[in-house]
């Protein structure tokens, strides 16, 4: 899961795409990128880590122009590499800088083909440079002696075409403009919005609502499954609906991933949550009316909404447990299992008041390989409590992720062939009650709303792109696992010590 942001104004934009940086930084915590075109002159500045460190006072000062691309990137393929941060740069045709959130499921055939009938190199292994490339060629095979909107939205045909799975593509040709669409599906979110400024509309395209609320922007509208907006630098707005395939925005988006004061597809994701908790409670309730809560305690952060939901239709007291530390990132999102592990206890800190002799109900939005889960039961018992009920706002993760989330490893799921009796004794929990997935739908969708199916695939194993096989799901296990992340990880340490010269005998071996 990435965050993506493009602005087009006649006012430099490099502050307002830093500041939507910002508030996506949850959507990754890897790298991040700016690239912006000051008169057809390429600007960028990218790296790994946070925003506010890959970006000092010098660097903002030199991302000159008045219109630009920003990325904040989440690997699911790989351990951090600042070579795969985002934005992507290719120099023909026009210059073309790309970034994007989602995964291509069939990035290998990409590649081959890429470099056998497009004849173009590729740097690195990363599908948002095989999607850069196909954009590339197909706008070469559209070009005149000027660009039009019309060949833009041809090349955006051809990728459509060519590229399968989850995505929203931000792109900025140089020269010309910005252009934003989203896949067939619509699994990926984007979303468009405007501002006028002394006469001047400007536009901006983001993953997410609140990037355009922290930057002074009106939200117009979600970009459409198979829809391209193409923005001119003098401002003129072009859109042209390609296929759509469907509208099934991924769930997962609103479960854990979103803020919730963001709103995709027209859905709330605030509202969204305080429903998932109303039905979850309603569950409880019906599997246990005499129950003997004392106290319902969110783990923070994105399970907040729903655990005062749940609190609330329950009629117990809501309390605050853990504090957590804000400088350490999204445990779920970082890149291998042994940060994720060692990050729980430097994350949270429990309040033993809370929890001293009581039965408490803890909440999570979801229970993805239950490492974090486990540990943050074992700290409710060591502050002193009677019994540890975990209640998650989700129904069990037992498949893989396919469109750009880190669950591509089915054997890391804690769910996966397991009872939800048998995850509860792996986790530590003295009960375990999870969402039915009918109730998650249900709460997302709303009785008026205009999305009625939503991709699903982590929790249903259904796969809205029908074209995920068995053998692409394995070949996916065996390569981005956590143990095989590690392993790449650990020969790319390697290889760099013996070309630094400070290898010993065994890793020069290797």
């Amino acid at each position: 899961m990435c965050g993506i942001v493009g602005i087009v104004s006649n006012r430099p934009v490099n502050q307002s795409i830093y500041d939507a940086l910002i508030v996506l930084q949850h959507r990754g915590q890897d790298a991040a990128g700016i690239m912006t075109d000051d008169d057809g002159t390429l600007c960028q500045r990218k790296d790994n880590g946070l925003v506010q460190d890959v970006f000092q006072r010098k660097h903002m000062l030199r991302l000159s122009g008045t219109m630009g691309i920003g990325h904040v990137r989440y690997p699911t393929a790989g351990m951090s590499s600042s070579a795969e941060a985002q934005p992507f740069y290719v120099n023909s045709p026009y210059g073309i800088c790309l970034g994007h959130n989602g995964n291509l499921t069939n990035t290998s055939e990409l590649q081959q083909l890429l470099r056998r009938n497009d004849k173009r190199h590729l740097n690195t292994g990363s599908d948002t440079e095989a999607l850069l490339n196909v954009f590339a060629h197909e706008l070469q095979q559209n070009q005149s002696s000027e660009l039009t909107p019309d060949a833009v939205f041809a090349a955006v045909a051809g990728v459509h075409k060519r590229c399968r799975g989850g995505y929203a593509v931000i792109a900025m040709i140089m020269g010309q403009g910005v252009l934003a669409f989203r896949d067939p599906h619509g699994i990926r979110p984007v979303i468009l919005g405007q501002r006028e400024v002394d006469g001047f509309i400007e536009y901006m395209v983001a993953s997410e609502s609140v990037a355009l609320d922290v930057a002074g922007f009106e939200l117009v509208r979600d970009i459409l499954p198979g829809e391209a907006v193409y923005i001119e630098k003098d401002g003129t707005l072009h859109t042209r609906q390609g296929e759509q395939k469907g509208y099934t925005p991924c769930v997962f988006e609103y479960v854990y991933f979103a803020r919730p004061d963001s709103i995709m597809d027209g859905i709330s994701v605030y509202k969204a949550r305080l429903r998932m908790g109303e039905r979850l409670a309603e569950k409880i309730l019906a599997e246990r009316p005499d129950h003997d809560i004392d106290v319902v305690i969110p783990i923070p952060d994105s399970s907040r909404t729903s655990a005062l939901s749940v609190a609330h239709v329950l009629g117990v007291k809501y309390r605050e447990g853990f504090i957590k530390n804000r400088y350490i990132g999204r445990t779920f999102i970082m890149p291998g299992q042994e940060q994720r592990r060692k990050s729980v206890k430097r994350k949270l800190n429990a309040i033993d008041l809370e929890f001293r002799d009581k039965v408490v109900l803890l909440v999570d939005d979801s229970i993805v390989r239950g490492t974090t889960s486990k540990q943050i039961i074992e700290m409710a018992r060591e502050a002193g409590a009677r019994k540890v009920y975990f209640a998650s706002a989700s129904p069990p993760v037992r498949h893989p992720n396919v469109f750009g989330i880190d669950m591509a490893a089915s054997s890391e799921l804690v769910a996966c062939n397991r009872t939800d009796v048998e995850v509860a004794e792996q986790i530590g929990a003295d009960w375990l009650v999870y969402q039915d997935l009918d109730d998650l739908i249900k709460a997302v969708q709303y009785d008026s709303g205009d999305i009625s199916e939503f991709d699903t695939s982590c929790f249903s194993g259904e796969y809205v792109t029908g074209d995920v096989t068995r053998e692409y799901l394995d070949e996916l296990e065996a390569m981005r696992s956590d143990k095989a992340k590690k392993a790449r990880e650990e020969a790319r340490r390697t290889r760099r010590a013996v070309n630094d010269g400070k290898a010993g005998p065994s890793a020069g071996a290797a």
